[in-house]
């Protein structure tokens, strides 16, 4: 019977470490998804004693799939430590290869059980609607000799997550899947998408993830957690510390400060 807890033990050290992962020993490698996200529950554990703070979703996006190499989404936790509200201050060497996603995120008024799930349900769900940052570090080395199972134990390259958090617009009168987003760096860098490439409407997501392995073996999706939908650009890599802003207008801003 797989044992989860080797490779959550060595993905943490070596994420302490700062040191690349190219693929985990075959002893302890996780072989298929269930696998993969036994691992990752046993990593939780590891760096936090709390119900995740919610979850990311990886590939929701058509470029992210074509830039991943990949065709189907896969979800990762955000532990609490990792989730900021409207902006962060983050040491550019805390690091291996930082990167920041222009994304859509929401948090959930209701409690979603593992299963199947319909757009609607999702949707009735939902309690706000917000931009949203991901940072996410390249900790790997040749995706495909390290392995999806392994790529989902580690979250998917997840380092933490900024969202602009509840503010007073009516999200449920905007056009939710047709949002353009804009991602920019302050030596300006830049890049922009739209919602409606995040697997037709980001909150398709949302039901995705409800009826996922990642979340069955989280016991479901619960109230109060914060979801990020993906992507609607590939990643910018930062090669030295930079302001980050995402803005899905009129969905208030996030911001990203890198120190050295």
């Amino acid at each position: 019977m797989f044992d989860p807890l080797p490779a959550a033990r060595l993905l943490h050290q070596l994420r302490q470490d700062r040191t690349p992962l190219t693929r985990l020993p075959a002893a302890i490698a996780p072989s298929t998804a269930a696998e993969g996200a036994a691992v990752q529950v046993a990593l939780a554990a590891l760096v936090d004693n709390q119900r995740p703070a919610g979850f990311k979703i990886g590939a929701t996006g058509k470029r992210m799939q074509a830039y991943l190499g990949v065709d189907a989404p896969i979800a990762g936790f955000i532990r609490h430590a990792d989730l900021y509200r409207h902006q962060a201050t983050l040491r550019f060497d805390d690091f291996i290869k930082p990167g920041v996603e222009c994304e859509v995120a929401v948090r959930l008024a209701r409690d979603l059980p593992p299963g199947p799930c319909s757009l609607p349900r999702a949707l009735a769900a939902v309690g706000d609607f917000f931009a949203g940052i991901e940072i996410v570090d390249n900790r790997y080395g040749d995706l495909a000799e390290l392995g999806t199972p392994t790529l989902l134990a580690d979250q998917m390259y997840h380092g933490a997550a900024v969202i602009s958090d509840r503010h007073d617009i009516n999200w449920r009168e905007l056009p939710i899947d047709a949002l353009h987003g804009r991602i920019w760096l302050d030596d300006g860098t830049a890049d922009a998408g739209i919602t409606s490439d995040l697997l037709g409407h980001p909150l398709n997501g949302l039901a995705w993830l409800a009826g996922s392995a990642e979340a069955a073996v989280f016991g479901g999706l619960k109230a109060g957690q914060v979801v990020l939908l993906g992507s609607v650009t590939p990643p910018l890599w930062l090669r030295a510390p930079a302001t980050v802003t995402v803005a899905f207008p009129p969905l208030p801003p996030v911001t990203v400060r890198w120190h050295a």
